[in-house]
């Protein structure tokens, strides 16, 4: 039975979402990496429900959930290897391009953070016109070159080195992120996106030194 004169929360109580550009290549890469590490956190509370067999375990997993969150990790990714937005995307059409092919394996807790790194070291190569060299991207993620580069080749194996990825598609993945969001939405304009595919050109190598702090 329905009290009296009780009322809902009314649409003042509700939050209004942050308006962000309909581009990706606008976007600003803070909102992305929300946006993109929001994803991933959904993704890793769902596969660690799901049990663990020999016949799943690849490179990529490791005996313990690392001790640094999912976000850490990629924000030092970020603040040391300097990616673009478009490499933070292209994480989660990795992700889709591995499952299709090998559907026992999962993003969970375990295998994230050296996914992470792997499709990181892949995925600047591919699109990026700069990049880190490996022993650089090992450093920045805590692991062995000699590890690095077993979980590189391992990693264009499962995706049948299919490394390039045309704007229209991270286009898509940056809309449908931003639809699911509880936190932004597509702003009014509406400008068609560009159909090209990013490749690398002319590849040149930078990075920060990730020993220093602010």
């Amino acid at each position: 039975m329905r009290g009296g004169g009780a009322e809902g929360p009314s649409s003042s109580d509700v939050p209004e979402r942050i308006q962000v550009p309909p581009l990706f290549h606008l976007c600003e890469t803070e909102v992305i990496f929300n946006l993109v590490t929001g994803m991933m956190n959904r993704l890793i509370a769902h596969n660690d429900r799901i049990p663990l067999t020999s016949a799943s375990i690849t490179r990529f997993h490791s005996r313990a959930p690392p001790g640094i969150k999912l976000e850490d990790y990629l924000r030092r990714i970020l603040k040391f290897a300097g990616l673009e937005p478009s490499v933070l995307l292209l994480l989660l059409v990795y992700i889709d391009r591995v499952c299709e092919v090998h559907r026992t394996f999962t993003i969970s807790s375990l295998t994230v953070h050296r996914f992470v790194i792997a499709a990181v070291a892949v995925g600047s190569k591919a699109t990026s016109d700069i990049y880190c060299t490996n022993t650089y991207y090992a450093k920045v993620g805590g692991i062995s070159l000699q590890e690095l580069n077993l979980m590189e080749l391992e990693f264009c194996g499962l995706i049948g080195w299919r490394l390039s990825c045309s704007v229209d598609i991270l286009q898509r993945y940056y809309v449908n992120l931003i639809r699911t969001s509880q936190l932004y939405a597509l702003g009014a304009e509406e400008v068609k996106p560009l159909s090209s595919d990013i490749n690398a050109s002319e590849p040149k190598r930078q990075g920060s030194d990730p020993n220093t702090t602010d």
